[in-house]
């Protein structure tokens, strides 16, 4: 019974294609019959995107970066050109004058006979004759 079961269970020949495929492509090959490589991304989209980049980043520079490190090249030259009698606002708001100036520190009288000795780095600037700091 078997025998008879497995006669009668035979495969459609493969050159007929089954009749809901018919129209449909599948697959379309070149005329000569290479196969195509694939599409590659434009060059150009990356050099299109790194110029506003880089302008935008020298903007940057010209806008925030340099002048900052003018007004810190200004303050290290007058940090130096200090000496003792000047008047001087620290980063803490303290308000002093120079009585010593030494390589690292000055020693400032804040109130008369207080002194204290603070790290030139701390100077934030030097006070005018009006009490402003310049």
């Amino acid at each position: 019974m078997n025998e008879t079961t497995e006669t009668t269970i035979s495969a459609a020949p493969a050159t007929e294609a089954p009749a809901a495929t018919e129209g449909i492509a599948t697959e379309v090959q070149p005329a000569d019959g290479a196969a195509q490589a694939p599409v590659q991304p434009q060059q150009g989209a990356l050099g299109g995107m790194m110029i506003p980049m880089l302008l935008m980043l020298a903007i940057f520079y010209f806008m925030m970066i340099r002048p900052q490190q003018r007004k810190e090249k200004e303050r290290r030259k007058m940090i130096e050109e200090l000496r003792a009698g000047a008047k001087v606002v620290f980063a803490g708001g303290i308000v002093g004058t120079i009585v010593e100036a030494t390589e690292k520190t000055f020693k400032v009288e804040t109130a008369p006979g207080t002194q204290m000795e603070i790290l030139r780095s701390c100077v934030q600037g030097a006070v005018g004759s009006e009490g402003e700091a310049k």
